[in-house]
């Protein structure tokens, strides 16, 4: 399955790719090399923590690699900003709290929070994708919560 990707999310990716790959992959074969010479490897605590260590890093490459060339890049040329879709940043009033908030809808692998990227699956997400300016978005969150929004702009930023 295809996930999407923005350019600058994929480049990204295909940095730590090479960062994995090229520094510590061999860092890791080093220090298994230099635990596996320190003899007896049924008690040696570095040579399992060394392989542990390389399984994971292993799995993080193939699960990388598997999003690289799978992910279909967003182009941003194409997106429409007369309703909330994947990449626009949203300008909300919070009806609840009379604040504003912005949020901008990416995809899974790019959100952060303290930036105010919210991935577009998130259950807030959902509830303001296709929501014009002016409309209001009532969303229940998992903890049952309820949050009323309006959607006072809607850019490409």
């Amino acid at each position: 399955m295809a996930s999407y990707v923005t350019k600058e999310g994929l480049e990204k990716m295909k940095a730590e790719l090479e960062q994995l790959e090229k520094i510590e992959r061999p860092k890791i074969t080093q220090q298994i090399a230099e635990a596996r010479d320190k003899g007896d490897l049924s008690e040696n605590a570095e040579y399992d923590a060394a392989k542990e260590a390389q399984g994971m890093l292993e799995m993080r490459i193939s699960k990388l690699k598997d999003i690289v060339t799978t992910s279909k890049v967003i182009d941003e040329t194409q997106l429409d900003t007369s309703k909330v879709s994947i990449l626009t940043t949203v300008r909300l009033m919070n009806n609840d709290t009379k604040k504003e908030q912005i949020f901008k809808l990416v995809p899974d692998n790019e959100s952060d929070l303290k930036t105010g990227k919210i991935s577009v699956n998130t259950p807030i997400a959902k509830g303001l994708l296709g929501k014009v300016i002016g409309e209001k978005a009532e969303i229940v969150l998992p903890n049952g919560n309820k949050l009323s929004f309006e959607v006072l702009d809607i850019t490409l930023d």
